[in-house]
């Protein structure tokens, strides 16, 4: 039963980045300056996304102040 979930979950995944690959290629086509803006910015958003959520990092702030400690 596992198996047919597995084998279920990765068609699923495999059907998601089909019809994702599909729908960039033809906006591209269409649409080529709006669409490589869109898809910066959103890469742009992704990435200070991810730099803030390393700042707020709540692990991160024990460990600074775990190595103060030991000073």
């Amino acid at each position: 039963m596992t198996d047919s979930h597995a084998h279920t979950s990765i068609a699923a995944l495999l059907a998601i980045l089909a019809l994702s690959a599909i729908t960039m290629v033809w906006l591209f086509w269409h649409y080529p300056l709006i669409t490589a803006v869109a898809t910066v910015a959103i890469l742009a958003v992704l990435g200070v996304s991810a730099r803030l959520a390393r700042l707020s990092d709540t692990d991160s702030l024990t460990d600074l102040r775990r190595d103060r400690q030991g000073v």
